[in-house]
């Protein structure tokens, strides 16, 4: 019993200490992350080391917009295509939620971090996915301004 109430007092006790994500840092949200790991809800790790696309979000000022799976190239382009997943900022008691819309799906994910450099989702499932923010790569260096 005392093991059991150990275990209660230290859940609440990271639910507790969760950041609350403020309005304010809703814009860091736009741009490229590249995915870092992810943590199961078994808590196994998988690392990225390398990876070819990224994330790229496009939040407007009314909390909708979009998710895009771009492949960056290395004279600092990035292809693109067509698909991409609606996105939309959703508020339950203090928690941010990314809901997304597809013709074929609907989930959503909780934003557990969002700083400039950092970004933490998890999913339904409870996984985590832990993001850094990137840009375009230009290993070329053909002298190219990057957009």
């Amino acid at each position: 019993m005392k093991n059991s109430l150990k275990i209660v007092f230290i859940c609440l006790f990271f639910v507790g200490c969760q950041k609350e994500i403020k309005p304010e840092e809703i814009a860091f949200i736009n741009g490229y992350w590249e995915i870092e790991k992810v943590v199961l809800n078994t808590g196994k790790e998988k690392l990225y080391k390398v990876n070819d696309s990224f994330d790229f979000f496009e939040l407007k000022a009314n909390n909708k917009g979009i998710r895009k799976k771009v492949s960056p190239q290395l004279n600092g382009t990035f292809l693109v295509n067509d698909t991409f997943e609606n996105i939309s900022l959703v508020y339950i008691n203090k928690a941010v939620f990314i809901a997304y819309a597809t013709s074929y799906a609907k989930w959503k994910e909780e934003i557990i971090l969002l700083t400039k450099e950092k970004l933490v989702l998890r999913n339904d499932e409870k996984n985590e996915y832990h993001y850094k923010k990137t840009g375009p790569i230009n290993i070329l260096n053909d002298g190219k301004k990057i957009k």
